[in-house]
C-alpha cells in the first residue's frame, strides 16, 4: 500500500497559496494513502491517488478542478506522499499529464519531493516569474502605503532569489515559497548526478531576503574548494552543494525555543529523503554542514528520523538532546565539530548536549588561522560565531574536505592559537 506522511513544515508553496503550509514528510507519523477507483469522486482522493487521477485528466478538467478546489494543492503539499512514492508515480505518469500539472500547478511540481530536480527547477522558476509579474502589476496600480511597502519588500525578496540563480552557472531552484518571509533552496552543480552532494543548513537570522544570495555564494565557494581538493588528489569526481533555507530561522526573540528547530528537522528530513528518492540506485556521498541553530535542526533530523548521511559537520552548535555522536544516523560515526575561540554558543549546551566536548565523541577540526600543508596557502581563522564559512579560511578548507570524504587531510585543533581553547575550558 502506498503511504502518505504528514509533516509540520518546510514552507515550500507556490504563488497561489495565501498561507505558508508544510511540504515534506515526517517519517515518525505515517498514514495510509487511500486508493480510489475510477468511480471515486476526485475530491475524495488524497496523495498518490489524487496525483494519478490528475495526470490522466484532460487539461481543461485539471484547470477546472484546481480552480474549484483551491485547497487541493495546499493539501498535497501539507501532507505529501513519501518521496519514494512520488518518484515512482512520476516515472509511471504519462508525459502529457506531467506537462499539464507542471504548467497548471507549478507550485506543486516544484516543491514535491521525489519529482526530478530539473523539472522542479523549471516549475519554481515559473512560480518566481509569475510572482514577480503579479507584484509589478499591483505596484503600478493604486495601493495604500502599507500595502505598497509590503509588496516592495516581497518584490525585493524575489529579486534576491533571482540574483542567487543568475550569479553563477549551473544553478537550480529546487524549492521555493514566495509568501511571507519565503523559503528558497538553490542547488549549485548537478545535484542529480554529482558524486558528492553537500547540504548547507543555516542558523539564526538567515532569511531569504537577506541571505539567499550570500548563502548560495557560500555554496559556490564550497564547490570550488572541493573541486580543487579533488583535482589535487587526482580524483575524477563531481560535486554539488545545496544552499538550503528551507525553514524559518529564529531571531533573538525565539532562538531559545526548539520549535523552529523541529520544523527545520522535518523540512531537512524531507529534503534529504527527496535526494535519496531522486538518485535511486546512484546514491552520492551525502554530507550536511550545519551552523548554529541549524545544527540543532540537523542533529534532530539525524537522531529522530529515518534518514542518514555519510558525513556531518557542525559549527557554532548549541547542541541537541542527543548525548553522543553514536546516536546520530551518520555512516561510520563520521561526525565533526568546529568552534571558534570567541564563540560562546558551543559551550552553552542550551539544547542539551555540547558537541564540542570530547565526551560527545565527535572529531574536532581547526577553525584557527594557519598554513595549508598541501598548498602552503595562508588561511584565515574564524574568531566569532559567524566566521566559519569565510572564503580562504581554515574552517572552509576543513569543511570542504569533510564533505568529500577526505577526513584524513583535515587539520585538527590548534590549541596554541586558541582553537577550541575557550569553548573547551567552559565545557570542562
Amino acid at each position: 500500500m502506498l503511504l502518505v506522511a504528514p509533516v509540520n513544515h518546510t514552507g515550500a508553496v507556490g504563488v497561489l497559496a495565501p498561507t505558508v503550509v508544510a511540504v515534506g514528510e515526517a517519517p515518525a507519523h505515517v498514514q495510509a494513502d487511500p486508493v480510489g477507483g475510477p468511480s471515486t469522486p476526485i475530491d475524495a482522493l488524497q496523495g498518490i491517488a489524487l496525483l494519478d487521477r490528475l495526470d490522466s485528466m484532460p487539461r481543461g478538467d485539471v484547470r477546472l478542478f484546481l480552480d474549484t478546489h483551491p485547497d487541493a494543492v495546499r493539501g498535497l503539499l501539507a501532507s505529501p506522499p513519501s518521496a519514494s512514492a512520488v518518484a515512482a508515480w512520476w516515472d509511471s505518469a504519462p508525459a502529457s499529464g506531467r506537462g499539464i500539472l507542471r504548467s497548471l500547478a507549478p507550485q506543486l511540481v516544484g516543491n514535491l519531493e521525489g519529482v526530478p530536480y530539473r523539472v522542479r527547477d523549471l516549475a519554481n522558476r515559473d512560480v518566481l516569474a509569475a510572482a514577480e509579474r503579479e507584484i509589478d502589476a499591483r505596484l503600478t496600480g493604486v495601493v495604500g502605503r502599507a500595502e505598497r511597502e509590503e509588496l516592495a519588500a516581497r518584490r525585493h525578496m524575489l529579486g534576491e532569489v533571482r540574483r542567487a540563480l543568475t550569479a553563477g552557472e549551473g544553478r537550480r531552484l529546487i524549492g521555493l515559497d514566495v509568501t511571507g518571509e519565503g523559503r528558497a533552496v538553490v542547488a549549485v552543480g548537478d545535484i542529480s548526478n554529482a558524486d558528492y552532494v553537500t547540504y548547507l543548513v543555516p542558523g539564526m537570522f538567515f532569511g531569504v531576503d537577506a541571505q539567499i544570495e550570500a548563502w548560495t555564494a557560500t555554496a559556490q565557494d564550497l564547490v570550488d574548494e572541493q573541486k580543487r581538493r579533488l583535482a589535487a588528489a587526482g580524483e575524477e569526481a563531481t560535486v554539488a552543494a545545496v544552499a538550503w533555507i528551507g525553514y524559518t530561522t529564529p531571531s533573538l526573540v525565539n532562538v531559545a525555543s526548539m520549535e523552529l528547530a523541529r520544523e527545520g528537522r522535518d523540512a531537512l528530513t524531507a529534503s534529504l529523503q527527496g535526494l535519496r528518492a531522486e538518485r535511486g540506485d546512484r546514491q552520492p556521498h551525502l554530507a550536511v554542514l550545519a551552523h548554529s541553530y541549524g545544527s540543532t535542526a540537523a542533529l534532530l533530523s539525524l537522531e529522530e528520523h529515518d534518514v542518514s548521511v555519510d558525513a556531518l559537520a557542525v559549527v557554532g552548535s548549541p547542541g541537541s538532546p542527543a548525548r553522543h555522536a553514536s546516536e546520530l544516523h551518520v555512516t561510520g560515526g563520521n561526525v565533526w565539530v568546529g568552534a571558534a575561540e570567541w564563540d560562546p554558543i558551543p559551550a552553552s549546551g542550551v539544547f542539551g548536549s555540547q558537541p564540542a566536548s570530547r565526551a560527545y565523541g565527535a572529531r574536532l577540526f581547526s577553525v584557527a588561522p594557519g598554513i595549508d600543508p598541501a598548498t602552503g596557502q595562508r588561511l584565515g581563522g574564524a574568531v566569532t560565531h559567524n566566521d566559519y564559512f569565510a572564503p580562504g579560511s581554515m574552517s572552509l578548507r576543513n569543511l570542504a574536505l569533510i564533505a568529500i570524504g577526505q577526513g584524513g587531510d583535515v587539520i585538527g585543533p590548534d590549541h596554541a592559537r586558541g582553537d577550541f581553547a575557550r569553548a573547551l575550558t567552559r565545557i570542562r
